[in-house]
């Protein structure tokens, strides 16, 4: 650490002159020379030395230079001496001058005179003061103790209490600094420390038990005979079992063991071993309330059968606000591992009014949430089950109120789920293909519930280790989890809006995308060269096909490495690149986590950056885990927690940047896939589960990395899905920095609060009907979970397509949030123009009409940032469906009425018609004018908006626009918002804020007007051409206004007359639209609202 600055006078003695930080001094024993600054010093000592930009050590050969050139002008007034008192910055006493001297020293610069004297005689009694009790020991052991403990709190033996709430040790977070997050570097079993019985008691008060080895009730039911337990649990209906034996090897007597109950039966999934009626695993032992929730303890009755039961667990129930309740349940004992992404925010302030109550009670385990308003318990886990907490198995039981939910991913399954027959689900971040009954790419342990009024609520469990969930008919849900704690999120709704946008309120809002994010993009894995890349561009582009963003897979990199490109197959990529910006297009690329270990010393920076900067993760000898992904012998991960990792992906992102000034970042293989299971070179450690979950019954490490790998912030076992979402938060940061734009990030792995950065697709689809079908609930499912930026591979990534799969894909994929046609190395071609003049035409015709919605989409992506709302919304959100015309987007008509309609029934199209139902409810479309080829075009088009009618008496639309790159461009003002509104016989705008210049509106269209128009006025003045023109088709009833070319910045009121009386119409309003997809007996149906 570099010297201070002293006087002159004192320079003779630095040799035997120092002077340390308060941390410093703090490491120092008793009787150690040195000068320590004070606090203040200290702070304004670092704050110089980093604005002279000088390295602390005081290496360099120029510092004491800086400061003789820098010290007569640095004074600042001292927080210890009088207000009008002024020291120079950094000035010390030498070592020879006395106490009476200092002080004399000062007084001269603060105040002469009598109230120099008074000060003086004060400080030299402090000082007396100080030497006596120096002198009397007081600061010899006492003090120093004191300070060592300030500085070394993870050493220092706290006092527990169980009203002070268990904290992780690194209290401090950076958002840019990931290593500042729950840094754990041990096992859970590790964190355990023993707990002797005079310890024990202390902890008990103000009421001290002592928990025995075998609880008393634990006796009393080891004691029940068989018989006595089968009259115990005769009461327990079929559909109230609970599984008390999970694992494998369940049988009567080992069941019986627990105080379970044993009986078999014929259906299909319910357990043979149950929990009898109140199984009381924990009892009762205090609670406290405040304003803000509810703290209570239970202590241990009864062993579990698991290994390392919590003695005494901790109940946190906190009102986050009025429709968000949050419970943790962990060790009251021992620091458990928690997930500490997403990040949530801090709430303060009280709430005003609350939506629900909570219910504890001394006399049950467990709590219920309950909505005040229609007293519907939402979530109730009192006496449910069992309640299990131990050290790798924890499990809790809750009844719900309705058998339908939504959500609980990432899996292939149809949308909604039914509780009708016992199901489990495993949450594990794993690289598997999109099949039924498995693990996929990511974790969202969220669940949207529908009651059978309408109403919904939503449950989220923030726990990144793998997670079985096991659905029953009761309706119930029992949520198992091999490490961490239960922490719960509520969402009382009471719509299914609501809850989705109360739940990004806690994982964060979605990220707000770039406008040319929201084109067509087009990739196929192994173009095999930049020639290849270049003419399925140029052929898709020549053929009228509007196209934003051309992608290149793994095969563009050199070896399969990060941050290359070959430079023989793909020679002349940054000149393309340039060619892509110049026409107003967009380049992607694709980055994978894992880096080559392999390459030889200096000749591949992104792995010697990476030891230097020691952010490789580890294996249990310290040095970094090697496995193998792409790269050609083998690969190291970068641990996203370490301190030094985001400067390091930052600086390998932005050293390729300069080489490819690529547009967004494809993030894959960041579950972290892993081609062997475990290390390349050795064994894992045994996993030991005394519980394996569901799927994973090839161990945890299958196609990844072992469990004791090593991060900064703890072990794999506890970071293993949160490792994608980090890697998204670096590269999201990366391209902040990079660009100076908004960053546009695609991850394959997934967690809760991903949408915050990045987008997600589906993985790697088969090339079949059935996958195109269930694109759709993966769609909808990811919408809830917080991620609109979401979409599968138009016409499927393994296997061939077929032209009239592609086709339909192709008209479905359009209206993805994320649109982007994409397959393997070793299917044939599928871009529009390989696959010949009939999927060019329907692909062309269906993207058109996408481009002609962007600013649709624009707006919603707008809403979904700002207010957490869907862009893509199951019909569940808008039911019902209403009577009236309903209108193909082309303007034709679809039905004069309305009818019921089943699952089984056909309706006859045309082979090449793509069907699309304007949604009527109150809202409105606006549209850009259509034929553009990329969305640079597309935003300088004219608008134009359509109104179908309906039987409301006012409908209302908004329109959201800024430059669509632009970091904070609503915090900063730099927008421009419309609303409009449709009101029976007139249609106006209304500027809410306007700093981004508008496109103008050249076309309204009105649906379903059954009565002819007579005359239109524009504010005031009467419609005529050339100006304003306007038609009427009593075929279609469609009413238009044309060639009107109206500025958005000022207000505009149209009115119109009809040729006779007004009878009741019917005024349709856009809000949201239905793409129906046919194709002999498939019948598809995506709903974009």
């Amino acid at each position: 650490m570099p010297k201070p600055n002293k006087n002159e006078k004192s320079r003779e003695l630095d040799d035997d002159y120092e002077v340390v930080s308060f941390e410093e001094f703090c490491d120092k024993p008793s009787n150690a020379k040195t000068d320590l600054l004070s606090l203040n010093d200290n702070i304004n000592y670092r704050i110089y030395y980093e604005s002279l930009k000088l390295p602390k050590d005081g290496s360099s050969s120029n510092i004491e230079e800086a400061f003789d050139r820098e010290i007569e002008g640095q004074k600042e007034t001292s927080l210890n001496g009088p207000k009008g008192g002024v020291y120079t910055k950094y000035q010390r006493f030498s070592q020879r001058r006395t106490t009476l001297q200092r002080a004399w020293e000062q007084l001269k610069n603060i105040c002469p005179g009598m109230l120099g004297v008074g000060l003086m005689c004060v400080l030299c009694v402090a000082v007396w003061l100080v030497v006596g009790g120096t002198l009397g020991g007081a600061w010899t052991e006492d003090k120093y103790r004191k300070l060592w403990q300030r500085v070394h709190p993870e050493n220092t033996e706290r006092p527990m209490t169980y009203y002070e709430m268990v904290v992780p040790e690194v209290h401090y977070h950076d958002h840019n600094n990931l290593s500042t997050k729950n840094k754990f570097n041990g096992s859970e079993g590790s964190r355990k420390t023993p707990l002797d019985d005079e310890k024990y008691q202390r902890l008990m008060r103000p009421k001290p038990i002592q928990v025995p080895t075998e609880a008393p009730e634990t006796a009393k039911y080891l004691k029940r005979t068989p018989e006595m337990l089968r009259n115990m649990c005769s009461n327990v209906t079929d559909n109230m079992r609970f599984d008390c034996y999970p694992q494998t090897g369940a049988n009567e007597e080992a069941c019986l063991k627990r105080g379970c109950c044993w009986k078999s039966t014929s259906i299909q999934g319910a357990p043979y071993c149950f929990y009898p009626p109140n199984y009381d695993t924990y009892k009762f032992y205090n609670m406290t309330e405040n304003k803000r929730g509810v703290t209570a303890y239970y202590a241990l009755n009864r062993p579990s059968g698991y290994p390392g039961d919590f003695r005494m667990v901790r109940v946190d129930i906190m009102f986050v606000t009025g429709d968000i309740i949050n419970a943790k349940i962990s060790d009251a004992e021992n620091p458990r591992f928690e997930a500490q992404y997403p990040e949530i925010p801090m709430v303060y302030g009280s709430i005003k009014t609350m939506k629900y109550k909570m219910v504890l009670e001394s006399s049950s385990i467990g709590f219920k949430v309950v909505r005040l308003s229609d007293n519907v318990t939402v979530f109730n886990t009192q006496n449910i089950g069992g309640l299990i907490l131990s050290d790798k198995f924890l499990q809790i039981s809750s009844l719900l109120p309705t058998n339908q939910i939504y959500g609980l991913g990432e899996r292939r399954a149809r949308f909604r789920t039914v509780l009708n027959e016992w199901k489990t689900f495993t949450m594990f971040n794993s690289d598997q293909a999109p099949v039924e009954n498995t693990n996929l790419y990511g974790t969202q342990p969220f669940y949207l519930a529908l009651e059978p009024d309408g109403k919904a609520h939503g449950t989220l469990l923030l726990n990144s280790h793998a997670i079985d969930v096991v659905l029953q008919p009761t309706p119930a849900i029992t949520y198992r989890t091999i490490g961490g704690l239960f922490n719960f999120y509520m969402f009382l709704g009471p719509s299914p809006g609501d809850v989705v946008s109360q739940l990004t309120e806690i994982i964060g809002k979605p990220f707000m995308p770039p406008y040319w994010a929201l084109g067509f993009h087009l990739c196929k894995y192994n173009y095999g060269s930049l020639q290849v890349t270049r003419d399925v561009w140029k052929s898709n582009r020549d053929a009228g096909i509007p196209l934003d963003v051309q992608w290149n897979d793994l095969d563009y990199m050199k070896n399969g490495n990060d941050f290359t490109y070959d430079d023989v197959k793909f020679k002349g990529l940054p000149e393309f690149v340039k060619e892509l910006h110049e026409a107003g297009m967009h380049y992607m690329v694709l980055f994978d986590p894992g880096v080559s270990a392999a390459e030889k010393a200096g000749t591949y920076p992104p792995f010697d950056k990476g030891l230097e900067m020691n952010v490789f993760i580890k294996n249990s000898t310290g040095q970094p885990f090697v496995g193998k992904v792409w790269n050609k012998v083998s690969t190291v991960w970068p641990d996203f927690t370490h301190p030094n990792a985001t400067m390091y992906w930052t600086q390998m992102m932005s050293n390729f940047h300069k080489k490819i000034p690529y547009d967004g970042a494809w993030i894959d293989m960041n579950e972290p896939s892993n081609f062997v299971s475990g290390s390349l070179y050795g064994e894992c450690a045994p996993e030991e589960l005394p519980y394996t979950p569901h799927y994973l019954t090839n161990g945890l490490k299958h196609k990844t990395l072992c469990m004791d790998a090593h991060h900064y912030a703890g072990d794999h076992y506890n970071w293993h899905n949160l490792y994608g979402l980090t890697e998204a938060i670096a590269t999201h940061f990366a391209l902040v920095e990079i660009r100076g734009s908004r960053p546009f990030i695609i991850s394959r792995a997934s967690f809760p609060g991903l949408g915050r950065y990045a987008g997600h697709w589906s993985g790697d689809v088969d090339s079949s009907w059935h996958d195109l079908r269930m694109s759709i609930p993966e769609l909808l499912s990811f919408s809830l979970f917080g991620i609109p930026m979401m979409g599968a591979d138009i016409c499927g990534f393994r296997g061939n397509t077929t032209v009239e799969l592609c086709k339909r894909w192709m008209q479905l994929g359009a209206f993805y949030p994320f649109s982007r046609n994409h397959n393997s190395d070793s299917s044939i071609p599928q871009d529009p123009v390989s696959l010949g003049a009939e999927v060019v035409s329907s692909s062309r015709t269906a993207l058109r009409m996408r481009y002609s919605l962007l600013p649709y989409y624009y707006t919603l992506f707008w809403r979904a940032h700002l207010h957490g709302e869907l862009v893509a919304r199951p019909l569940y959100f808008e039911a019902y469906f209403p009577a009236g015309y309903w209108y193909s987007l082309d303007g034709t008509l679809l039905t004069s009425g309305w009818r019921n309609v089943t699952e089984q029934h056909m309706l006859a199209v045309k082979n090449d018609t793509m069907m699309c139902d304007i949604r009527v409810v109150a809202s409105c479309l606006y549209k850009s004018r259509q034929r553009a080829w990329c969305q640079r075009v597309s935003v300088a088009r004219a608008l134009y908006m359509c109104w179908p009618h309906l039987t409301a008496a006012q409908a209302r639309a908004i329109l959201y626009w800024d430059d669509g790159l632009g970091l904070q461009t609503y915090d900063e003002s730099k927008y421009s918002l419309v609303h409009f509104i449709l009101d029976k016989q007139e249609f106006r705008s209304e500027l809410q804020w306007w700093a981004y210049g508008m496109p103008t509106v050249n076309k309204i269209t009105i649906f379903g007007q059954k009565v002819p128009i007579k005359n239109v006025t524009i504010n005031q003045k009467p419609c005529k051409k050339p100006n304003c023109e306007f038609s009427y088709s009593s075929n279609s009833k469609i009413f238009v206004i044309f060639n009107i070319n109206l500025r958005l910045n000022e207000p505009i009121h149209i009115q119109w007359m009809l040729q006779e009386k007004l009878k009741l119409t019917e005024l349709y309003l856009i809000k949201a639209l239905t793409i129906y997809i046919y194709n002999n007996h498939h019948q598809l149906t995506i709903h974009l609202h």
